[in-house]
């Protein structure tokens, strides 16, 4: 039997990280589980610091096909290259002759979010990173 899965990212400002996201992966706020109406009712029940006001933002896919992803604030810098990232498939669906365009396309948009290139592999895949520094491909 298959398993859902969730995704964690370790960052340090997870609300503001969540707007990059959320426009990288078409991805919407994820709503607080029943029966609280808002998320800070359910962050209620744990036990949290009083600095912990940015500690966390969570998102999925509205079509339900996508993994939920959960930003989660950390004091710790980043230090060295994640080993597993995100490949954000936009011209899977495009016809041959417009893949690439799809594809820079989403890159600029990116980076007027606060993205960066990191690297290019020319007609294949661009490697950006957030605003965080966490790397990701857009092919």
């Amino acid at each position: 039997m298959a398993h859902t899965i969730g995704l964690a990212l370790d960052c340090h400002h997870p609300t503001r990280l969540a707007e990059f996201w959320k426009l990288a992966l078409g991805y919407e706020e994820e709503p607080p589980p029943a029966p609280f109406a808002t998320r800070e009712e359910w962050l209620a029940q744990f036990d949290l610091s009083d600095d912990d006001q940015d500690d966390g933002a969570w998102l999925h896919d509205p079509a339900g096909v996508g993994p939920k992803l959960f930003l989660q604030q950390v004091r710790e810098p980043k230090t060295q290259k994640i080993r597993l990232h995100f490949d954000i498939r936009v011209s899977a669906e495009a016809p041959r002759a417009e893949r690439w365009s799809a594809v820079n396309a989403k890159v600029a948009q990116l980076l007027a979010a606060g993205g960066r290139v990191v690297w290019e592999d020319p007609e294949h895949h661009i490697v950006m990173a957030d605003p965080e520094g966490n790397e990701f491909c857009v092919c």
